[in-house]
């Protein structure tokens, strides 16, 4: 081969390589609940069988993403609305409506990496269930910490915690204060289309109750000129009481 031939080859292959890892890296940090980018998310997650019952459940959840600045700090400001459905007692019908909003604001830490993301702010849960049975009818408030990896095209990892205390709302209804950790995983396949752990463990700090299933899923991620789509289908192993995220507020998801 001609040097100038081998020169050119060698450009093109690196050319390639560098729009590939670019592609790749755009649609880690689409996954990022802290990338400074206009988002929103489709996930669904389903939980084939509840301890102590044969009945499943679903969680569908609509989440848009933006970030903001306020003078010389960077924010983002996240919006999760799910759509929840449950079997009730006493008989196990199930009941399907919109669940409780979730609103919660972070302010974004100069890690010294663009690729690695640290948020805590403050969170608040409006009680907007279209039926009693998928919501709290409480006003919560509490406190978000973010953390999110994306140095690796391939492989990205993080976590969000949160808690959140009730303030105001139907007193006959139970009273929120729930903890949740939520270690989260992704491994890209290429194309936009991605492997993901992400359970969410919860801890009724009322009751002592909790919840710690395990699950996996798969996504896509769609880039249109702004902002980014996800969409995921994730499935859980057997989870204690279902009523535990939909009825003490709201439990988070990347």
């Amino acid at each position: 081969m001609k040097p100038a031939n081998l020169l050119v080859g060698i450009f093109l292959a690196f050319a390639a390589t560098h729009a590939a890892t670019a592609e790749d890296m755009a649609a880690a940090q689409a996954n990022n609940p802290l990338a400074n980018m206009t988002a929103f998310n489709l996930q669904n997650y389903y939980i084939g069988e509840l301890t102590d019952s044969n009945e499943s459940a679903n969680q569908f959840w609509l989440r848009y993403a933006k970030p903001f600045s306020i003078s010389d700090t960077d924010w983002l400001l996240r919006a999760s609305l799910p759509i929840n459905t449950y079997p009730t007692p006493p008989d196990g019908s199930k009941e399907t409506g919109v669940g409780d909003l979730n609103l919660f604001t972070a302010y974004l830490l100069d890690m010294g990496n663009p690729a690695v993301s640290f948020g805590v702010g403050p969170q608040l849960t409006v009680p907007t269930a279209s039926k009693d049975e998928v919501g709290s009818e409480k006003w919560s408030a509490g406190l978000v910490n973010v953390l999110f990896d994306g140095r690796s095209a391939k492989f990205q990892y993080g976590y969000l915690l949160s808690w959140q205390h009730s303030f105001a709302g139907d007193d006959d209804r139970a009273d929120v204060n729930v903890a949740a950790f939520q270690p989260f995983a992704f491994y890209q396949l290429g194309g936009g289309t991605y492997l993901r752990a992400a359970p969410i463990w919860v801890y009724n700090l009322e009751n002592d109750d909790y919840s710690v299933p395990v699950g996996v899923g798969i996504g896509k991620v769609i880039k249109k000129v702004r902002p980014y789509t996800t969409s995921s289908l994730s499935l859980s192993s057997p989870s204690r009481i279902p009523a535990l995220v939909s009825r003490s507020g709201r439990s988070s998801s990347p």
